[in-house]
């Protein structure tokens, strides 16, 4: 354990500022961080995994609108997270006030002070996911004596998205390559995550003169500006290595590529949905007797063969799905109705969707509320594409390599490739 702290006194602070441009349009009117995937809000995986590990108080560094309306109206102040996954002690949520941050190294400031916290901090995104042993990570932050603890992760992908770490033998961090272009000139294949532990000494470089004109700057930013200042000032900044799970959902294409991945890594706890078939991870959730007897009807179809799915699977409570529909590597979320002979391949259907008879949908995600009319005579088709909440889409429509904005109506017979639809 901590030589200095118990896990309990260690604060937790998810930076939500900005308008998430690289997830819109999922993020036009909410949150990334409430973002749904695998049916419940993505910093849901966070919190839960912090909160299982002991620690007990997490800040959400709201910026704007929108971003503290979606938080504060799934969390409120922890009661019902605490109760839903049994936490006890419950856990605490606070919010960031209503003082808009210049970045995020700024809403780490902001809270601090607000919060008069002299702990230990952990920094996390709104968009990642992972599972970490976070004591240990603390201990290796003790043990360096580190002002600043970034956690690091090998990644064999692209590394042009990401900032990438070049550090000496002991782990102590020379200074990031920010988006190297090609792959030779990246110091090494470990990427910085988001994940930051602090020492509450980084209170005192908030408040000095330095740090003051690059606030006046409007240079605020961890990754810019606060750790390339720490790093040249000679302050011990570490990084620490992780080796278990961690993904960036900035896009939509890693918010798919991270929900297959799930589909095929987490425990059945973890999932919680209840097995159709035992040789097969196929989920259907729901423990209320109406749900119940919704997944029997599709369990009953799945055996049948009147509905085929293939690889693995998580449909969510009370989903009705129609005869000769055909489901492989995706999300069905809550409350959602399915025609028939409906083909969804690798894609996520949020919850309240309505998918009339013949859609074929493959490597998409469709948003909350969406209403596809289609049939027979008029089928839908909806390929490597976005479609934002409450959106309706006329009979007959296909829509290829697009993403559309919240509340449209699209017409039917309507022909829309490679467009933004705003």
């Amino acid at each position: 354990m901590m030589t200095k702290w118990d896990i309990s006194d260690v604060k937790v602070i998810i930076p939500i500022g900005g308008e998430a441009t690289r997830l819109r349009p999922l993020t036009i009117e909410t949150s990334k961080a409430a973002v749904r995937l695998l049916n419940r809000p993505l910093i849901e995986y966070t919190i839960l995994e912090l909160a299982k590990q002991g620690i007990k108080e997490f800040i959400f560094g709201v910026k704007g609108y929108v971003n503290y309306r979606s938080l504060f109206d799934l969390f409120k102040e922890g009661i019902g997270f605490s109760a839903r996954y049994k936490i006890k002690p419950r856990v605490h949520f606070k919010y960031q006030p209503r003082v808009d941050s210049i970045g995020n190294a700024d809403s780490v400031r902001i809270n601090i002070e607000y919060y008069d916290i002299n702990e230990p901090i952990v920094v996390v995104q709104g968009d990642n996911i992972f599972k970490l042993d976070i004591t240990k990570a603390l201990e290796f932050h003790e043990s360096k004596s580190s002002l600043m603890t970034i956690v690091l992760k090998k990644y064999e992908g692209d590394l042009s998205e990401f900032g990438v770490a070049d550090t000496t033998g002991d782990l102590a961090i020379r200074k990031f390559v920010e988006k190297p272009k090609r792959r030779e000139d990246a110091p090494s294949d470990l990427i910085n995550t988001g994940i930051y532990i602090l020492s509450p000494e980084i209170r005192k470089i908030f408040k000095s003169n330095d740090v003051k004109e690059m606030y006046k700057m409007g240079k605020m930013d961890f990754g810019k500006d606060i750790i390339p200042y720490l790093i040249n000032k000679g302050y011990p900044v570490y990084g620490y290595p992780m080796k278990e799970i961690w993904f960036d959902i900035g896009t939509p294409e890693r918010y798919l590529d991270a929900m297959v991945t799930l589909l095929h890594t987490l425990s059945d706890s973890e999932i919680g949905g209840i097995r159709i078939d035992p040789n097969r991870r196929i989920f259907v959730q729901g423990t209320s007797p109406d749900s119940r007897k919704r997944r029997r009807e599709i369990q009953r179809k799945f055996k049948k063969g009147l509905i085929k799915i293939e690889g693995d699977a998580l449909i969510g409570r009370h989903c009705q799905i129609g005869d000769d529909t055909y489901i492989e590597e995706s999300n069905i979320d809550n409350f959602t109705m399915i025609g028939k002979g409906v083909k969804i391949v690798r894609s996520a259907i949020m919850d309240r969707g309505y998918i009339g008879d013949n859609v074929h949908i493959e490597n998409s995600i469709i948003a909350r509320h969406v209403e596809i009319r289609s049939n027979n005579e008029k089928p839908v088709r909806i390929i490597n594409s976005v479609i934002a909440d409450d959106v309706i889409v006329g009979e007959g429509t296909e829509i290829i390599n697009s993403r559309i904005y919240p509340h449209k109506f699209i017409n039917a017979g309507s022909r829309i490739h490679d467009t933004i639809l705003t």
